[in-house]
């Protein structure tokens, strides 16, 4: 049985493994992110949402485009709203990918942020055109980096045209 079980995650990678990133294709996707499983200093509960647009300039390189809102447990933040521009670079065609970003956060009418961040992730292809995208990021805030910097997980839906 287990020979079996190792067998299919096996063909599950190998399938996934050939799906290509091709010059030209566009991008889009939805991720939620927080869920309590990330770290900020000032924020208990943090629930994101965050959706992508993106082009393939290059085999393997993306341009994106993003938009999200993040809530806050602590009746002290408010929740926040952030628009910004990154890019992918997809590793050896198997689905890992390295992204930057940077993010323009609003909160208020007082707060506003700038905020570059990394991730790393991978696109696991469902079939040829949709994956579902873990991702570890890290966001560094520039206003108040112990307060508002932020490490955390982010699990996604992307659809590849």
């Amino acid at each position: 049985m287990k020979k079996i079980i190792m067998l299919l995650a096996f063909m599950a990678l190998t399938l996934s493994g050939y799906a290509q990133f091709e010059q030209g294709k566009y991008y889009v996707g939805a991720s939620l992110s927080g869920l309590d499983v990330n770290y900020s200093g000032s924020e208990k509960f943090n629930l994101g949402l965050d959706v992508k647009a993106g082009y393939l300039l290059d085999d393997d390189w993306m341009i994106t485009a993003q938009a999200g809102i993040q809530h806050s447990g602590n009746d002290d933040i408010a929740d926040s709203y952030s628009v910004g521009i990154g890019g992918r670079y997809y590793i050896v065609q198997n689905g890992l990918y390295l992204g930057v970003n940077a993010k323009l956060i609003h909160a208020n009418h007082n707060y506003n942020d700038l905020m570059p961040g990394l991730e790393v992730g991978y696109a696991f292809f469902l079939n040829r055109t949709v994956t579902i995208e873990p991702a570890v990021y890290y966001d560094q805030s520039f206003k108040n980096h112990s307060d508002y910097s932020k490490i955390g997980l982010r699990i996604g839906i992307g659809i590849y045209l």
